[in-house]
């Protein structure tokens, strides 16, 4: 039945919510669905990509396998202030898990492209050709965690900034049909919280709270540094940071969607899920398959109709 059609997977920017971007893919395969064109943003890049490279099976196996620390590894708070993340890292497992050595979008064998967001004009940036590892790397740049790619005389960051479900790049491509994951559903005001932190003592405490959980870390210290009697305190940083993020992909979400809808949403009910909540992976992956499923009698619907 897929054959007969051009389908397009649309997969949405979420952080650490998109590993269920793999357990969507997997459930489709299941039922026969192989899409023929693959947009991604930002996270949704990232899968996207290992699946149009062959290395989806590696990449769940690799994110099944982190842990705390291994996120932690990550990251990096000793930095130009430009971004949390260890670069060098980031590049080994791009290499490894998703894009391969010198890959060239065009030389995949199924359509794939990203987008990313141009810092000065603030329009959107398509990849449809050229080295897969810029791509990916350029539409998963969250400000403030990452730093900006520069990529032909313009400074990029994530694409979710102005395109979180890349519907319309899955029609520009060719797509007949297209399935969208949008990650951003019923995500703001998640990830609050009104209790007072337990404060951080000495050096010794951050670094060592660092390894077992970045984001715990950075709200206790912004604790220290703002300290308050109230057991209600403000926001801390990075809960500030998840919160606006959340806002913002949820509010161009909706726009978006609601100008250039799919034929299709699915949305995996993830919004207990931290921005870095990498090591999650399973049960991502779980609700993934789940989200397939629950919306299979539509799925075939509308293939059908089609």
């Amino acid at each position: 039945m897929s054959n007969k059609l051009r389908i397009g997977l649309a997969l949405g920017s979420g952080s650490a919510r998109g590993w269920s971007h793999i357990g969507v893919i997997n459930a489709l395969a299941r039922m026969g669905i192989e899409p023929d064109i693959v947009c991604g943003c930002s996270i949704g890049s990232v899968v996207g990509a290992a699946y149009a490279t062959g290395k989806l099976a590696q990449l769940d196996t690799w994110v099944r396998s982190l842990t705390r620390l291994d996120v932690a590894r990550l990251f990096d708070l000793n930095m130009a202030m430009n971004g949390f993340v260890d670069l060098e890292r980031l590049e080994s497992f791009l290499c490894s898990y998703v894009c391969g050595e010198n890959q060239q979008i065009e030389d995949l064998h199924k359509t794939f492209a990203s987008v990313a967001t141009d810092l000065e004009t603030g329009r959107e940036v398509w990849f449809r050709r050229g080295p897969l590892s810029e791509a990916v790397w350029a539409s998963l740049s969250l400000p403030g965690i990452f730093p900006p790619v520069r990529y032909q005389g313009r400074w990029l960051v994530d694409g979710g900034l102005v395109n979180p479900v890349p519907v319309s790049l899955c029609r520009a491509l060719g797509a007949q049909v297209v399935i969208a994951v949008n990650l951003n559903g019923n995500i703001v005001g998640k990830h609050f919280y009104q209790e007072t932190p337990k404060r951080v003592e000495n050096h010794n405490e951050v670094k060592a709270g660092l390894a077992a959980n970045l984001s715990r870390v950075l709200k206790e210290y912004s604790a220290v540094l703002f300290p308050s009697n109230d057991k209600i305190r403000p926001p801390g940083v990075f809960e500030s940071l998840a919160s606006s993020v959340n806002i913002t992909q949820d509010r161009i979400t909706r726009s978006r969607m609601a100008g250039d809808p799919p034929d299709i949403t699915l949305t995996p009910k993830l919004s207990h899920l931290g921005l870095l909540e990498f090591y999650r992976a399973a049960e991502a992956i779980v609700e993934g398959e789940s989200c397939v499923r629950l919306m299979l009698p539509q799925l075939q619907d509308i293939l059908q109709s089609h």
